[in-house]
């Protein structure tokens, strides 16, 4: 007779938590739950059910893979961010709930046409046209593989009609003006990586993770070129590291920019810069005299 499901769970917790992995209880029942097929706020109901062989192995890889430190964003395939499902591959950053505070402030105001530098899994652009139903975007990336795994995410969220990619470095090749530019741009300093947990640091692209550096090469490329292509009154809305809000806000204003904000995550540290472009002049008035 197969053991049931909730039979495995306790030995697959205790193999997960010799491996050093943060949270094995919650883990465990997240690959039981994919090994099954069954949604993960469904799992308890199928506790009780005999696990296939089929499942019983394909929890047996999901283990040894999440005992090697892998990401069960990778395991399983992808993971929610602002409620919907993205695909995730080893080819992009997992989208993370600090993330969705960029969201947030970036859905503050309405915007026509979207720009996202460093699109990575497209979570930021998508999410945005998915919320915007009239909204077009384009996806900037350095990354080919990348490009190809946002793609997935807006055909996948049926925003593919109203989305462009284009590979290449930041902004180049690319004409304005958007009224929205994004952008969650590597920020972690050379002297910050190896502090990084194992999930991070070998499961997830450099590329994506720092410039090297004191971490600040992105912003010193992106806010210039982004003033110039953003619309009058376009706003440009960008994550950043939590020690990095007053050079990113100086970048900001030596730009020309305005309005300079640094908003804060849900743990009270700086992750967001918003500032936009100024409106153009009015012209002035014209006495007549007699």
């Amino acid at each position: 007779m197969s053991a049931r499901a909730a039979q495995v769970l306790p030995a697959a917790v205790a193999r997960l938590r010799d491996a050093g992995v943060p949270d094995p209880v919650m883990d465990a029942r997240r690959l039981l739950a994919h090994a099954m097929n069954v949604p993960f706020g469904r799992l308890t109901i199928h506790l009780e059910d005999p696990l296939t062989a089929p499942a019983r192995a394909a929890f047996e890889a999901a283990l040894v893979a999440r005992g090697l430190r892998q990401p069960v964003s990778q395991i399983v395939g992808g993971r929610d961010f602002w409620g919907r499902w993205f695909r995730v591959t080893r080819d992009v950053l997992d989208p993370r709930p600090e993330t969705e505070t960029l969201i947030a402030a970036a859905l503050c105001e309405p915007a026509a046409r979207i720009l996202d530098l460093g699109t990575g899994s497209g979570c930021i652009l998508v999410t945005l046209l998915a919320e915007w139903s009239d909204a077009t975007g384009l996806g900037v990336d350095v990354s080919r593989a990348a490009l190809d795994v946002a793609a997935f995410n807006a055909k996948a969220l049926d925003v593919s009609g109203r989305a462009a990619w284009l590979e290449s470095c930041w902004a180049t090749g690319v004409d304005g003006p958007f009224d929205l530019i994004v952008s969650n741009p590597p920020y972690v300093s050379s002297a910050d990586m190896a502090a990084l947990s194992p999930e991070v640091h070998t499961w997830e692209p450099h590329i994506a993770l720092t410039p090297g550096g004191d971490a600040l090469a992105a912003y010193r490329e992106i806010i210039p070129v982004a003033a110039g292509l953003l619309a009058p009154e376009g706003r440009l809305v960008l994550e950043i590291g939590p020690t990095q809000g007053q050079a990113a806000r100086a970048l900001a204003q030596a730009a020309g920019l305005h309005g300079v904000q640094v908003l804060c995550d849900f743990d009270g540290r700086d992750r967001v810069i918003v500032a936009r472009r100024e409106p153009p002049e009015a012209p002035r008035g014209h006495c007549l005299g007699k």
